[in-house]
This record gives C-alpha cells, sequence and structure tokens, in this order.
C-alpha cells in the first residue's frame, strides 16, 4: 500500500486516537476512585455500618469487577481473567443473595 493511501484511509476512519487515548485515561481514573471509594465504604461500614450497607457496595463492586475481566478476556483470551470474572460473578450474587437475606430480616 502507498503511503496516500494510507493516510486517505485514516482520514476516512473519523476516528480520532487523541479522544479514544483521553476516554482511556479517564476511564483507568474512574476504575481507581471507584476501588478507592469501594474500601473506604467497605472498611468504614466493617466498623460502623450495617452488614446490608456493606453487601450492596460488594456487589457493585464485584460486578464491576467481573464484567471488566471478561471484557478483557474476550480480548485477549487469558484464562486468569476468565477466572476472575466467573470468581467475580459469584462473589457479586452472593453478595446480592446476603444483601437481600439481610434486609428481609
Amino acid at each position: 500500500m502507498k503511503k496516500e493511501d494510507i493516510l486517505e484511509k485514516s482520514r476516512q476512519s473519523h476516528k480520532d486516537e487523541g479522544l479514544e487515548f483521553a476516554e482511556n485515561q479517564g476511564r483507568k481514573i474512574g476504575f481507581l476512585a471507584f476501588v478507592l471509594l469501594f474500601v473506604f465504604l467497605a472498611i468504614f461500614n466493617l466498623f460502623f455500618g450495617e452488614t446490608g450497607t456493606y453487601h450492596a457496595i460488594s456487589s457493585l463492586f464485584w460486578v464491576f469487577m467481573a464484567a471488566e475481566a471478561y471484557g478483557k478476556y474476550r480480548f485477549v483470551r487469558s484464562k486468569a481473567y476468565l477466572v476472575t470474572a466467573i470468581a467475580g460473578s459469584i462473589a457479586s450474587i452472593l453478595s446480592v443473595v446476603n444483601y437481600i437475606l439481610t434486609t428481609l430480616r
């Protein structure tokens, strides 16, 4: 392929790599903020809160981790991501069940 052909395809793609990079950086920062907030809330609820609240935020955390790992597994096909996705799904389901049982008491 000639240089001009490659440049023309790039211009027609309407894909802004700078914007894509910024979005990925935003996701990484958002993920870190989510994990830090979860750790804070989990520790806080361990000492001062209700167990139901802990199970609710725990289920959100684990379903997020499972979805993140599954998305990575689909592209890289690493067994570690698959195991993480399965374990996160199980942990999320158990947390939801614990939340429901705690709330209904």
